[in-house]
């Protein structure tokens, strides 16, 4: 039997360790698209990405590529690039795959103009996936999740074709942009927590934050006309619960450090994206006279745009 192509469209860490899970499922063929010569010819030499995972080596079945043309082969492609260059990329690659080729954005965050990504996406058939995954336990094999949005088929394909055998397990919603926005707010949402992990050190003070945390974002889900029981799936409360209560988060290591009275600076590719949501969430709420249906945004806007004290934001959040 031929097996299915699947394009992992980035060498980073996520694309590498995603790539490696479904190398495991003997039915895929699995290629990653990666910019830089020596990343392909290291992959297709010796089966490492030194770049990505310096002392780890992956499925010698994965092939690396640079050719753009490659892309017309796939049955699907997984976008595992930096969310505000991945319009940019797929303008470059829409002339080249197929129009029945499933689309499936695995970035968390805004493009670059600040839009949802899936609905800039220049193909006819397209997915978003989301879920409580570090790309190092991704790697390591162990179980983890994911929330996919899109049409009821495509999820039953990815769930019981692409998926088979590599312990990644799938929930399911029609709402797409629901999952995006959730991947968008909870960078933001872990600085929140993060602020007061640092202050304080303490699980009390954590679920205090992280449960009004919820509330807000559940309010947002609402105010973009997606479905709030969304925020039940693993996209939801499990991608916030592992971004925002786990240290291996740079958004909440962001807020962890502000916590601690260091400065940090705001504009650093670290922490772009859980900043940049800040401001764009407040607008939003500002725009439908919102704001005191949002303390946590709001107080988050005053710390990092308008200069206000830790202690300002942590008697916002309490109230």
């Amino acid at each position: 039997m031929a097996k299915r192509t699947i394009i992992i469209a980035g060498s980073g860490v996520f694309g590498t360790a995603i790539a490696e899970r479904l190398a495991w499922n003997t039915e895929n063929q699995v290629l990653i698209y990666a910019r830089k010569n020596e990343v392909v010819d290291e992959i297709n030499s010796i089966h490492k990405n030194s770049k990505s995972f310096s002392t780890r080596y992956i499925n010698k079945n994965i092939k690396a590529f640079s050719d753009l043309q490659t892309f017309s082969k796939a049955s699907f492609i997984f976008l595992a690039i930096p969310s505000k260059a991945i319009l940019s990329f797929c303008s470059k690659i829409s002339k080249y795959v197929n129009e029945n080729t499933l689309i499936i954005n695995l970035a968390k965050g805004m493009s670059a103009e600040g839009a949802f990504i899936t609905e800039k996406l220049p193909f006819k058939r397209k997915a978003s996936m989301k879920g409580p995954t570090f790309a190092i336990e991704l790697l390591n094999g162990f179980p983890s999740a994911f929330t996919f949005g899109g049409e009821k088929h495509d999820y039953l394909q990815i769930k019981d074709e692409v998926l088979k055998n590599t312990a990644l397990t799938l929930d399911y919603t029609s709402d797409i942009r629901a999952v995006e926005l959730l991947s968008i707010l909870k960078n933001m949402y872990a600085i929140a927590i993060g602020l007061v992990s640092g202050r304080y050190n303490s699980p009390n003070v954590d679920f205090l934050i992280y449960t009004k945390s919820v509330n807000e974002m559940r309010r947002f889900l609402i105010l973009f006309g997606c479905e709030p029981s969304t925020i039940f799936k693993y996209c939801g409360i499990g991608d916030l619960g592992l971004t925002s209560l786990n240290d291996l988060s740079r958004n909440r290591t962001l807020g962890l450090l502000v916590g601690k009275g260091f400065l940090v600076d705001n504009k650093s590719s670290t922490v772009i994206e859980g900043y940049r949501t800040i401001k764009v969430m407040h607008d939003k709420t500002k725009e439908n006279d919102l704001v005191d249906d949002y303390p946590i945004v709001t107080a988050l806007y005053k710390l990092m745009y308008k200069e206000e004290t830790l202690t300002d934001y942590i008697n916002t959040v309490f109230k």
